[in-house]
């Protein structure tokens, strides 16, 4: 076989795997109404769904990638394929709130060992630079577009065959992806003098996990309660130790000299910054629509398609706007948007029509649309080339910590009987705050790049 349709089939194979994780990170919003009739639970349960699978992506995605150079990247990846389709089928056919929830914990571990290997294979199969950023731009593009086409998915897939069906259908991607992946997909070379800092992963998970728990339980007993507080300190202790472990590890999993680079260290927080409203206005939204006004899963996809749309279609107009105008002008004025788009929100209320809210969903997708491939562009070539990999590691860790956070705190906040919209503003105030925020660092981190003694 020639090496151009081998090698074309192996992106094909990475490609479905990426995009099969970012399906899962929107498809399950429009399924939340379902899930909760079906199964029983509140809205803590339903936070739960979703954290579960973004905290095991966050937490263990660098862990995922050092598994890939310690044993063979493709080893490593049809792991982490076989893991997320076992899970998915898992979650199709769980009973409880609780099986499902550690169901999609599996998922998590999944994704976070398939999508760093998935990029080191790409890497190993194209050895030319032009065709290998090629290869990556359709990898990133079908990830985008899945993420893009979720909630529709979703909600599609429910109205047809119920909400069990949105991970029955990773069965059959699952298939043709480890097949393509066997049949076509070189092995790199290992390196099994490649240290796993499992001291590290397990107080990184622990932190996220304590810090989620007592956020989305804060919103049930109460901000105050004694055990909410605990699970803050307790938070609060692992990440302490996590930094101590990691500055003593011989190959640490997050090595903290990258953060001695101000570019890296600011972009990667705006990565942060911007996720925790995106995906936890994602989550209150879904909830209004289906619990508050009553839409259907189907309707509920359909609302949301504007939004993901432009998310879409502002991701492919961004690289050209920063070769206009430069990466921290298109990131700053993304995040000003969304921030617009929140606060224009604002006046949401039960029952609001939706040509009335419409234009703001556009602004919030648009603008995060627009700030992602200028922030990731930015971030990767604040490093040396042989420190990418890690970097976007870092990125994608950082970005998906958001989503936990945010998923967690936004849901704390509309939990309450009786405090869904004023839970919703108080998320949507929030929100904008914090893309404020990100404008903010973005402006000082150009600053900085222009005076490096700043």
């Amino acid at each position: 076989m020639a090496h151009d349709q081998q090698s074309g089939f192996t992106l094909a194979a990475m490609s479905l795997g990426y995009a099969v994780v970012q399906l899962d990170v929107t498809v399950v919003n429009t399924a939340l109404g379902s899930i909760g009739s079906s199964l029983g639970g509140g809205v803590s349960e339903l936070q739960w769904v979703v954290t579960a699978y973004t905290i095991a992506f966050a937490a263990l995605i660098l862990t995922g990638g050092a598994l890939g150079d310690r044993v063979g990247a493709k080893r490593i990846f049809i792991a982490g394929y076989s893991v997320f389709t076992v899970a998915s089928v898992a979650c199709a056919a769980a009973p409880t709130p609780a099986i499902l929830i550690g169901s999609r914990a599996l998922q998590g571990l999944g994704a976070a060992i398939l999508v760093p290997n998935s990029l080191s294979l790409l890497n190993h199969a194209y050895t030319q630079e032009k065709d290998r950023n090629h290869a990556v731009a359709i990898w990133a593009a079908g990830a985008s577009f899945a993420l893009t086409a979720g909630p529709l998915v979703g909600g599609g897939l429910i109205a047809l065959f119920g909400w069990r069906s949105i991970f029955l259908i990773n069965l059959p991607i699952g298939i043709a992806g480890l097949w393509l992946t066997s049949r076509f997909a070189e092995e790199t070379v290992s390196t099994p003098d490649r240290e796993l800092d499992l001291p590290g992963q397990a107080t990184a998970i622990g932190a996220l996990g304590l810090l989620a728990a007592a956020m989305i339980e804060g919103g049930v007993a109460g901000w105050s309660d004694p055990l909410v507080l605990c699970g803050f300190a307790a938070a609060a202790a692992l990440a302490i130790f996590f930094l101590f472990q990691e500055r003593r590890a011989r190959q640490p999993m997050l090595p903290l000299d990258l953060f001695q680079r101000p570019l890296f260290s600011l972009m990667s927080l705006v990565g942060l910054l911007v996720n925790i409203p995106f995906y936890g206005l994602i989550f209150v939204l879904s909830l209004y629509f289906q619990q508050v006004n009553g839409l259907s899963p189907l309707a509920t996809g359909l609302a949301f398609l504007p939004m993901m749309g432009a998310v879409f279609m502002a991701n492919l107009s961004a690289a050209r706007a920063a070769r206009m105008f430069g990466g921290a002008a298109v990131i700053t004025s993304g995040a000003l948007i969304v921030a617009a788009g929140c606060a224009a929100l604002l006046g949401i209320a039960q029952g609001a029509r939706y040509a009335m809210i419409v234009v703001q969903l556009l602004a919030i997708g648009g603008g995060l649309g627009l700030l992602v491939p200028p922030l990731t562009s930015t971030l990767l070539g604040s490093v040396e080339k042989k420190n990418s990999g890690l970097a976007a590691g870092v990125l994608n860790s950082a970005r998906q910590s958001g989503s936990v956070l945010g998923v967690a705190l936004f849901g704390s906040l509309v939990g309450k009987a009786g405090t869904f919209i004023t839970g919703t503003r108080q998320a949507l105030v929030i929100s904008a705050l914090l893309l404020l925020a990100a404008a903010a660092v973005t402006l000082e981190s150009a600053r900085r790049h222009r005076d490096p003694r700043a």
